[in-house]
């Protein structure tokens, strides 16, 4: 179940939002966003093609790229680098209130599912 239409009485599935750049008159209508923001308003397809703006605004409509479907180049290197400082990062435990940090393995290897590969 996705988020529902921002317009008042409309209980459509939210597909677009629609944000505003109130210093520089614009309003961007763009994909859903990940996650609800107040300051940003989700619209259904209907009202999503009816929308209006004041005069004098200008209006930039983002529309995803028909061909592209799923991460991108850039996505995948951000979770692999992610991914290699969680690896990098020194282990803690406590033990009797006292914090112990573990050494930092530096071997490369397999490790359950995951496989750590050289730069």
């Amino acid at each position: 179940m996705g988020r529902s239409c921002s317009r008042t009485g409309c209980r459509q599935i939210a597909t677009k939002t629609l944000t505003y750049i109130y210093a520089d008159s614009v309003a961007v209508l763009g994909p859903l966003a990940t996650f609800a923001e107040p300051h940003a308003y989700d619209l259904c397809e209907v009202h999503s093609v009816r929308m209006s703006v004041p005069r004098g605004w200008t209006v930039i409509k983002q529309e995803p790229e028909a061909d592209h479907v799923g991460p991108s180049s850039d996505d995948l290197m951000a979770i692999a680098d992610a991914i290699r400082e969680a690896g990098t990062a020194p282990v803690t435990r406590e033990e009797n209130d006292v914090v112990v940090r573990q050494p930092i393995q530096q071997d490369l290897g397999r490790r359950g599912h995951l496989r750590a590969i050289p730069n």
